[in-house]
């Protein structure tokens, strides 16, 4: 007998116990990246597609957006935090995506692929050296 589709929905692990599970990263990293793809479509949205149109954004697409969401956050200290959560690389964020897709927490198409996070951006560069602060 099939699983009614609300209890397979019920059984997902929740983000924390994916992190724990895994052991690399702290939960808030997954959360970030989580919330940060939701960011990052909503801007790509606003920015280049009209308001009906949908698309897949790419690995490099969500690894700016996240660039951007952390050093809207936390400025300067966006290097600091992200470390702090295990994330050092570009290749971070794409590990987190591929392990949340996993989980059924996020989706890929099959053209996807985890090298795309490869070296996308260095934190030092774009969190430190070429960082720069701009009033809202």
């Amino acid at each position: 007998m099939p699983v009614p589709v609300f209890f397979v929905n019920a059984m997902k692990k929740t983000i924390q116990q994916i992190a724990r599970e895994d052991g690399r990263y702290d939960p808030k990293a997954l959360e970030f990246i989580y919330e940060g793809l939701g960011q990052t479509v909503a801007n790509l949205k606003k920015d280049q597609l009209p308001e009906t149109e949908s698309r897949h954004i790419t690995g490099q697409e969500l690894a700016w957006g996240l660039g951007d969401l952390a050093q809207q956050r936390w400025g300067r200290l966006a290097k600091l935090v992200l470390n702090q959560w295990g994330l050092h690389t570009t290749r971070d964020f794409g590990e987190i995506v591929y392990l949340m897709i996993g989980h059924n927490w996020m989706s890929a198409q099959e053209e996807d692929r985890i090298e795309d996070f490869d070296d996308v951006f260095d934190f030092e560069r774009v969190f430190e050296k070429e960082f720069r602060f701009e009033p809202q």
